[in-house]
């Protein structure tokens, strides 16, 4: 965890960030400061955007960091480590949904780029999204982690393979991808046990619920750090003014809704206010109305889950997000409230 303390102080900022590789703390926290004061600007807060950025300014921000529990001495491969059984099964079954709705949205679009159906674009697009959803398929007979993975790397393979998709990916390789796609498989099969018995996912969240401390906080996640975020909200009774969701894979169906903690899926009782912002061609948040898979507590809040749309090829980048009017605004404006002094970090 990465703290930035003030001495008089508006409200806590936690961001909390996604799957990825390890990541430079300080330089992350500065980088996504700087996207959100740049998004303020725009949306007419130019004072806040200015306090932001201030050194020892109002705003008290923290940058939840748990990418260093994923690493593994014995890593090899993919980069993920030698996977178990089940956190393989998750990793392939997260693949066939994201092909899935691939598959559906080129057929319902006519492809990325709208080409035409029947045009030869469009139907190596079919093809190649079809040879992809037939690698990802159940196979009749029981499979360990090893076959798994190599189906997993293949389903990878062949969608990185894809123009316009693979281009805009930010990953290299299919290796790359298989790896930071595992983060979310490891988290979710809940196993991984440390020496005190304390499983990945109670460790990952316990960052977290230590950046938000006793609260108040304005919590801001992403990708992965949404599902993380969400299930270290329900565990603790810290006022949550604003809960930001970016780039979310929340209510993948398969893999994720159902797997979440606890169950049904709801939102967390501090939460004030729920805002989910997801972009169309953010290929992560491939299920972005979250209101139709989340019950509302018992202040009858619930996400509400809006559209933003960001320039480039690969636009599930939490800082695209970010620099947005329409994110930076609502924290904006939900952070200067009763100041408090906080002396920790």
């Amino acid at each position: 965890m990465y703290i930035e303390s003030a001495g008089e102080v508006w409200m806590r900022l936690v961001f909390v960030h996604g799957i990825g590789g390890p990541r430079e703390c300080d330089r992350e926290l500065a980088d996504w400061k700087r996207a959100l004061a740049a998004g303020m600007s725009v949306g007419g807060h130019t004072r806040m955007a200015r306090e932001l950025e201030r050194p020892g300014g109002a705003v008290e921000c923290v940058f939840a960091y748990y990418g260093d529990l994923f690493r593994r001495p014995q890593a090899q491969g993919a980069g993920s480590g030698p996977l178990d059984d089940e956190e393989a099964r998750i990793l392939v079954d997260l693949l066939a949904e994201l092909v899935d709705v691939l598959a559906a949205e080129h057929e319902q679009n006519a492809g990325p780029t709208g080409h035409k159906r029947g045009g030869d674009d469009y139907e190596a697009g079919r093809r190649l999204l079809e040879h992809a959803r037939a690698e990802a398929a159940p196979r009749p007979q029981a499979q360990g982690s090893m076959s798994l993975v190599r189906r997993a790397l293949n389903v990878a393979t062949t969608l990185l393979s894809w123009q316009p998709w693979g281009g805009a990916a930010q990953w290299a390789a299919p290796k790359l991808m298989v790896r930071d796609l595992a983060q979310v498989s490891r988290y979710l099969a809940r196993v991984e046990h440390d020496k005190a018995g304390v499983g990945l996912d109670r460790r990952i969240r316990a960052r977290v619920t230590e950046a938000v401390g006793d609260g108040p906080a304005v919590v801001v996640a992403h990708s992965l750090g949404t599902i993380v975020a969400l299930e270290a909200l329900h565990e603790l009774r810290a006022a949550v003014p604003l809960f930001v969701t970016l780039g979310s894979p929340l209510a993948m169906r398969t893999v994720v809704r159902p797997k979440l903690v606890p169950q049904p899926p709801g939102t967390p009782h501090g939460l004030a206010c729920w805002l989910n912002f997801w972009d169309r061609d953010d290929v992560i948040a491939v299920r972005p109305i979250l209101e139709r898979d989340f019950t509302v507590n018992a202040a009858a809040v619930g996400p509400d889950s809006r559209r933003v749309d960001s320039d480039g090829i690969w636009v599930h980048s939490a800082v695209k997000y970010l620099a947005q009017p329409g994110v930076a605004a609502p924290i904006a404006e939900a952070l200067p409230q009763t100041g408090h002094h906080r002396g920790r970090g």
